[in-house]
């Protein structure tokens, strides 16, 4: 079975909130870009949080508007064997180097996790480093998480504390 990998963190010296994902699903993975399922609302869900109609703009603007707005963006898994996008199947995983990437944001003050199975995962690649900063679980975007939208957005809008 092919390992899957990650994609390069979307960072830059202004991140306030880093948002982590698991580990791109297979429409991601195919595209080249983070959240690619029409059906995984992480897109719509940022929409209402930094104000900004990302669905309408191209993959680059879209993560150019997060980076104007403070918000980083990278997943808790560098590779691992999975079958099919769902993070339950997710095996043999190597944990990215969140710890690196947080001592190299110097106005970071909050890490969210978007669905259980990131918070697990970046939980544990971040150790003790999980203390210094404001910890955010927020109920996945994924469309296999299926709470409401309106639930999922109640959570998700704490976000606005650190939005630019």
């Amino acid at each position: 079975m092919i390992r899957k990998c990650s994609f390069p963190p979307v960072v830059d010296e202004n991140v306030r909130v880093l948002v982590l994902g698991s580990l791109p699903g297979e429409l991601s993975l195919a595209q080249g870009q983070y959240y690619a399922n029409p059906q995984n609302k992480f897109w719509t869900l940022m929409s209402e949080v930094i104000g900004e109609k990302l669905n309408k703009l191209t993959y680059p603007e879209r993560l150019q508007s997060l980076l104007r707005h403070g918000v980083g963006l990278w997943d808790s898994v560098a590779e691992a064997i999975r079958e099919g996008s769902l993070d339950s199947r997710i095996r043999d995983h190597d944990h990215n180097d969140l710890v690196g990437l947080v001592e190299r944001s110097p106005k970071l003050e909050a890490i969210a996790f978007n669905g259980g199975t990131a918070a697990k995962l970046g939980l544990k690649a971040l150790g003790d480093y999980a203390s210094r900063y404001q910890v955010i679980r927020l109920p996945s975007s994924s469309p296999a998480y299926t709470l409401s939208y309106q639930e999922k957005l109640n959570v998700w809008l704490m976000l606005r504390n650190w939005v630019n």
